[in-house]
């Protein structure tokens, strides 16, 4: 199956914004029924056959985020955004080829990280290590976090932006 990241709208069923209820609703709807995880956690996470885990992340009864990590078996499930495979493609060429739809930065406080701040996406490897395509966890990104606007904003940040949208 693929999905395709819509920020900053949401991914498939799961649209920022909505009540806990419908997220955890939209969540369930993810799961392959002939094929549960011992792992899945209604309401959190739930890993598809492949091992693609897609996580929520609610706040006051509503969605706020979502986060996808990469599979660790099969790639029977694709991430995408505007066609770019988040995580089947090593994750200097991901950055690359976004960095050509929409600004992305390196996170200040984590060089294997990215964000891409205009549209709340967000890239993220354990460490960073693009030489090496049998060292998966620095050479393709684990996760990508689909979020609403100030998702990341310090407290300045928050009030500065609730005063620019009153």
């Amino acid at each position: 199956m693929d999905f395709d990241l819509a920020p900053p709208t949401g991914i498939g069923p799961l649209r920022i914004g909505m009540t806990r209820h419908a997220a955890d609703t939209a969540l369930d709807s993810l799961r392959d029924p002939s094929a549960l995880s011992d792992s899945d956690r209604p309401g959190q996470h739930v890993f598809r056959p492949g091992g693609l885990m897609i996580s929520i992340h609610c706040m006051r009864d509503a969605l706020e985020a979502i986060e996808l990590a990469r599979p660790t078996s099969s790639r029977t499930d694709r991430v995408l955004f505007q066609g770019v495979d988040v995580f089947a493609l090593p994750a200097s060429e991901v950055v690359r080829r976004v960095a050509e739809l929409t600004p992305i930065a390196e996170d200040p406080d984590d060089d294997a990280s990215f964000i891409a701040p205009d549209l709340l996406l967000s890239f993220w490897r354990p460490f960073a290590a693009d030489d090496d395509p049998e060292d998966e966890q620095g050479y393709y990104f684990s996760t990508v976090l689909l979020a609403r606007p100030g998702y990341y904003d310090t407290p300045a940040q928050a009030a500065e932006r609730l005063k620019q949208s009153s």
